[in-house]
């Protein structure tokens, strides 16, 4: 594991958050509206969320979440920003806007 990969905060001393962290927590925030949610974390790929509408089960996403040079952030599977990974509430109310089973 890189020290990405753990979380590590390169400017200080203390630990920041890791990818499951942030991961979980945004889990936790999508399981508490009713959305069916599962952590991924394959060999030799970086974790990620498994979010289904238990209503709609074709209405799936994975979620990773990635540090980059503005801070963490939430991503879509095909790698687009979906929120900051501190803005847990608001990335949980665009995935359920988006798993929504509409008639």
């Amino acid at each position: 594991m890189t020290p990405d990969d753990m979380g590590t905060d390169r400017g200080t001393a203390a630990p920041a958050k890791t990818r499951v962290e942030h991961l979980e927590e945004l889990g936790d925030e999508l399981a508490g509206r009713g959305l069916r949610v599962r952590l991924a974390l394959p060999d030799g790929h970086g974790p990620s969320l498994h979010v289904t509408n238990p209503d709609a089960s074709a209405l799936t996403e994975n979620i990773v979440a990635e540090e980059d040079a503005d801070g963490w952030w939430y991503r879509w599977s095909w790698g687009e920003r979906l929120a900051p990974a501190g803005a847990v509430a608001a990335a949980a109310d665009l995935v359920q806007r988006v798993l929504a089973a509409h008639d």
